[in-house]
């Protein structure tokens, strides 16, 4: 911990004190995710410094001040209630001031989906809040238990869905690896296959680890036969770059989810795309 990080030119953004507290308190959990430039959390006489991923905390039940460096800040910041947190308060403190990383672990998992919410804000529906409130909740809980090394203060269902959205996690960042398959997933996270596909049975919602890993592909490889920047690439080895060892489990899985061959709606959408821009000669 450092005392005074900017001893000139620090500016103060948000204080909390004991008068507010007592006045009114929404008893939450504060992480702010920086994305850029950096600030500082003091609490009493500790200040703690914080970069680029790194994820700031703090307790509205407790005095603190909050401030910014010389240059422009970007966060993204969420308040958890601690009646949400499925972890004691006691212990969901003694994280409060510390510094966590966004880099790794369940911190990059929590920054991950606090990307991908922010970004895609509009398309979920009102319906989709709770659940996006406990994936939150359980992500954040899992990310303090972690700090303290105190996973038995978790209760088995948060264990189980953090599980999962590590497995998710890591099946988006390797499934174009064509050697990634069920068992090397248990593998790489210390699991045996029954407990994997007990997991996804349970949060995955309905979908299997083997069907979540192609749906990823498929939808890359898609995605590839409609850029104009891969046209010239055969087919064949858009599906092997996307994880498909065989030319025709390929062509016949992609069929099966879409409808035609990936030749044909390669076709289909370069049809698409001169009758598109035929239209606006017109």
């Amino acid at each position: 911990m450092t005392q005074n990080p900017w001893p000139t030119d620090h500016r103060p953004t948000n204080h909390r004190q004991p008068k507010l507290i007592a006045r009114s308190d929404p008893e939450a959990f504060h992480l702010s995710l920086i994305k850029r430039g950096a600030g500082a959390v003091t609490l009493g006489k500790d200040t703690v410094v914080h970069g680029v991923y790194d994820i700031h905390t703090s307790d509205t039940s407790r005095p603190f001040e909050i401030s910014t460096g010389p240059h422009s800040v970007e966060i993204i910041g969420i308040e958890v209630p601690k009646a949400l947190l499925p972890l004691p308060p006691h212990t969901a403190g003694r994280v409060i001031g510390k510094r966590i990383s966004a880099r790794e672990g369940m911190g990059a998992l929590l920054a991950t989906f606090l990307d991908q919410v922010t970004k895609d804000s509009r398309s979920y529906r009102p319906a989709e809040g709770p659940r996006l409130s406990g994936v939150l909740a359980d992500l954040v809980a899992s990310l303090f238990a972690g700090v303290l090394e105190a996973d038995r203060s978790l209760t088995p269902e948060t264990h189980r869905r953090a599980l999962a959205l590590c497995v998710m996690a890591f099946i988006r960042d390797n499934a174009d690896d064509p050697l990634l398959d069920v068992p090397a997933i248990a593998a790489a996270h210390h699991i045996s296959v029954s407990y994997l596909h007990r997991v996804f049975q349970q949060e995955g919602d309905g979908a299997t680890v083997a069907a979540f890993l192609q749906c990823q592909r498929l939808a890359r490889a898609r995605q590839d036969l409609a850029d104009p920047l891969y046209q010239e690439v055969p087919v064949h080895v858009i599906g092997a770059r996307r994880g498909f060892r065989h030319a025709s489990a390929f062509s016949r899985a992609f069929r099966e989810a879409y409808g035609l061959p990936p030749a044909a709606f390669r076709g289909q959408v370069r049809t698409e795309d001169v009758a598109g821009a035929d239209a606006s000669q017109v």
